[in-house]
């Protein structure tokens, strides 16, 4: 068996190039962001974020060797805040706590375009359900997954075979149980005590092979570094039948290592279905919609300081003026500003309406 350990989940990893090209078997792309800053590793930056089933990803669009990639399984808290900015107007920034190589980082991503319409929550959906799947990936021993006798089967998870009068050998008398494999995992639980089993899924086993023991020939199976090096062995009578078990078991994960199954099912909301036709390679680097967007003309006065000459007082302070649209005193416009571009939040071309 030559399957390559599951690490994008696991780990955090800086700087891989072309990381867009390192998307493993199974692993799939269901949100992307764009216009996103590392505001503290890349400030400046304008980038991208991925959200996978398995990780959060983000890369430089002007060099190629600037990335980030953060497993869902070392994140430790996840918050989003609202940034408010002179030049960016009102934005987010999504805040992540992670652990990798024993070492804690933080994590600033930030929002670029205040009128962006995607927002971080569907990162939070995602990783919701990452956390809920975690028997698609990982060994689990005496779990809730036997009810009255019968496998909780998991969401497009399929049964192949069920075989019953398999010895567990993992103690000295060893236990009679139920043997299943299935398109994701094999089970093994005991028949008088359905407490006492096994959920292995085929990402998480190492070899699998046939040799003898003290109770004779035996499927023993041995699990990744990932799931605690186990050697796990099991009697199967006639062995006829444990030669097609252990072929059956080959072939189910072969099968699952070209088509891995992590099981994050996520179905995006009709409001971030991205067009069929857009790539991941596709940037768009300024959003000229208008629509919904925040007032760019009340940003730019803000960040303006030398739009006051003439109106300025000894003190350095604009002179108050009377103004009969409002019917009370106020600040000096600046000059080549209206009232009517600081009175409106949207833009009445946006909207199609006027203000004032």
């Amino acid at each position: 068996m030559n399957q390559k350990p599951v690490w994008e989940d696991r780990e955090i990893k800086f700087d891989i190039s072309f990381i867009v090209k390192t998307i493993r078997s199974g692993e799939k792309i269901l949100e992307i962001l764009d216009s996103i800053e590392d505001t503290k590793g890349n400030l400046g930056d304008r980038g991208r974020l991925l959200v996978t089933n398995l990780r959060i990803i983000w890369y430089s669009v002007t060099s190629s060797r600037f990335s980030l990639s953060i497993g869902f399984t070392c994140v430790l808290t996840m918050n989003t805040k609202t940034v408010v900015s002179k030049v960016r107007g009102t934005t987010q920034a999504l805040h992540i706590l992670s652990v990798g190589n024993n070492s804690r980082f933080e994590f600033i991503f930030t929002n670029l375009t205040a009128n962006n319409t995607k927002h971080f929550s569907t990162i939070f959906d995602i990783y919701r359900l990452y956390q809920a799947s975690f028997l698609y990936r990982e060994l689990k021993l005496r779990s809730a997954i036997v009810s009255g006798g019968q496998l909780m089967v998991l969401a497009q998870e399929q049964v192949f075979n069920t075989i019953s009068g398999v010895w567990n050998l993992s103690s000295d008398q060893g236990n009679l149980g139920i043997f299943i494999l299935s398109n994701v995992r094999l089970v093994w639980f005991a028949e008088m005590n359905n407490s006492f089993n096994i959920s292995l899924p085929y990402m998480q086993i190492a070899n699998v092979r046939i040799r003898e023991s003290k109770y004779g020939p035996a499927l023993v199976i041995q699990t990744l570094e990932t799931a605690g090096s186990y050697v796990l062995g099991f009697r199967i009578d006639p062995q006829d039948k444990l030669t097609d078990v252990y072929k059956e078991l080959l072939s189910l994960h072969s099968v699952y290592t070209e088509t891995p199954l992590f099981g994050v099912f996520y179905e995006p909301k009709p409001d971030t279905v991205r067009p069929a036709t857009e790539s991941i390679d596709d940037i768009e680097e300024l959003d000229q919609s208008g629509v919904g967007e925040i007032n760019s003309k009340f940003t730019a006065y803000l960040a303006d300081s030398d739009g006051a000459q003439g109106v300025l007082g000894a003190d350095g302070r604009r002179r108050p003026v009377y103004c009969k649209e409002l019917g009370f005193a106020m600040e000096a416009i600046k000059e080549g500003y209206t009232l009517k571009d600081l009175w409106e939040v949207v833009p009445s071309s946006a909207t199609g309406s006027s203000a004032m």
